[in-house]
């Protein structure tokens, strides 16, 4: 892509974690043609080995534009993913019907509100955000509800809104399997090796292949038919 080419192209913000659902969606901006700026968040996570990720699918997908955001939700507490008295489950199909330990309060609000200020700033009116609400491990703030009553709020918030130059918050995951994510952007390009969804790795940066995310996703390739590129521990 040429200087002018990409100085005349429209701005797009996509929250990018390094998991599968955000590559996608980098993708998928990509592809609608957005000149993508990719915000990642080191949030007191156990899981840090996905900002790596992150960095990763930027490169792969060409993405030139990547910011990394510092943000200590530790200080909130509550979740298997911050804190880390408390133990990451195992997936458990029983319980897969209530709201996980590994929900972070306020993560998808905190996370858009700091993307809705960024995108203000570059001139963008575009987020793009990975949120699920078919295999989304009963997490609220990945609801459809969630995401529109955001985007009143965005416009409600900031000066663009208010002076005729309104935000849209773009979820395209919304209602696909993880199935048809993954044949989604097997189609737009993605390499999922690049990728990592657990959240439990070890301290080589393997999946544990038990948690919620990895059976998600391990189920996803298996209904779609590829191959799973991930690598997990040994058993």
């Amino acid at each position: 892509m040429s200087l002018d080419t990409e100085n005349t192209q429209p701005k797009a913000v996509v929250l990018l974690s390094g998991g599968l659902d955000s590559a996608t969606v980098a993708a998928i901006a990509k592809s609608d043609g957005y000149q993508v700026h990719a915000v990642s968040f080191d949030y007191g996570q156990r899981h840090k080995v996905e900002l790596k990720a992150a960095y990763r699918v930027a490169l792969q997908l060409g993405i030139q534009h990547h910011k990394m955001i510092s943000i200590n939700l530790n200080d909130v507490g509550g979740s298997a993913l911050t804190d880390s008295a408390l133990a990451v489950p195992d997936y458990d199909a029983q319980s897969a019907e209530h709201i996980p330990i590994t929900y972070v309060p306020a993560r998808n609000l905190t996370f858009l509100s700091l993307a809705l200020g960024w995108a203000e700033i570059l001139g963008a009116r575009r987020i793009y955000i990975g949120v699920n609400a078919v295999d989304y491990s009963g997490y609220p703030d990945c609801r459809p509800e969630f995401i529109k009553q955001f985007e009143v709020t965005a416009n409600l918030a900031t000066a663009a809104g208010l002076t005729g130059e309104p935000f849209k918050i773009i979820a395209p995951l919304q209602t696909l399997t993880k199935a048809e994510i993954i044949q989604w952007g097997t189609r737009f390009g993605v390499d999922y090796a690049q990728t990592i969804s657990c959240y439990n790795p070890d301290e080589q940066g393997r999946a544990c292949g038990r948690c919620d995310a990895c059976h998600y996703r391990k189920q996803g390739f298996m209904d779609a038919g590829i191959p799973d590129v991930t690598i997990y521990a040994p058993e």
